[in-house]
């Protein structure tokens, strides 16, 4: 048995950790990542929306506005954002074939996924915001 294993990929590669693709474990990390976030995040979400639904606008707002749960929106925002644009790459990975059709949905996914969360963002701001 010999003390050294034989290995095509170059020293910076098994540092680096990546594969074939050159793009490591990145999406796969950060996918479950934001999967086990958003659990928290979305039960106290349903918490939130359950606690303001027999309340009239103003009292809603109002528990909007607290800074505690605005945070807890944002970040609920921010992080099922993140988890759907990678989840519909994948999608968009697998079963688009054709190279150009792929980088143009994959485009418009990254777009698509930008104007949702900034929407959501700039909605849970003004209302925080009293604006």
């Amino acid at each position: 048995m010999s003390q050294f294993k034989f290995s095509i990929r170059t020293p910076a590669g098994r540092v680096r950790g990546l594969g074939s693709a050159r793009s490591g474990t990145e999406h796969f990390w950060l996918q479950r990542l934001t999967a086990v976030a958003n659990v928290p995040l979305a039960i106290a979400f349903i918490i939130i929306v359950v606690s303001v639904a027999g309340r009239d606008f103003e009292e809603a707002r109002l528990a909007v506005g607290q800074p505690l749960i605005a945070i807890l929106l944002l970040l609920f925002i921010l992080s099922g954002v993140i988890h759907m644009r990678i989840g519909m790459q994948v999608i968009i990975e697998d079963y688009v074939h054709s190279e150009g059709a792929k980088v143009v949905a994959v485009m418009a996914n990254t777009f698509f996924a930008v104007a949702i969360g900034a929407a959501a963002t700039f909605a849970v701001l003004k209302i925080a915001f009293g604006i």
